[in-house]
């Protein structure tokens, strides 16, 4: 079974951070887009199954990402 959750990676200056909305606590940093993109994925991986071993429920991927288009 796969799900697939929407990420935010976000330039923080000498790096790269990343997070998963649907997943609280879930994190990642990088150094480029690409290590971080290899992070975030580690990192929702180990998560869920922290959160199996703990008994608790997986969040369902909930999150939505579009793009707005507005003037500059």
């Amino acid at each position: 079974d796969r799900m697939r959750y929407a990420v935010v990676i976000e330039n923080a200056g000498d790096n790269f951070s990343a997070y998963a909305p649907d997943l609280p606590g879930c994190v990642a940093t990088g150094r480029t887009v690409e290590d971080t993109e290899r992070g975030i994925r580690e990192a929702i991986v180990m998560h869920l199954e922290g959160l199996r071993a703990d008994g608790l429920p997986v969040p369902a991927p909930s999150s939505r990402v579009e793009y707005i288009e507005v003037a500059a």
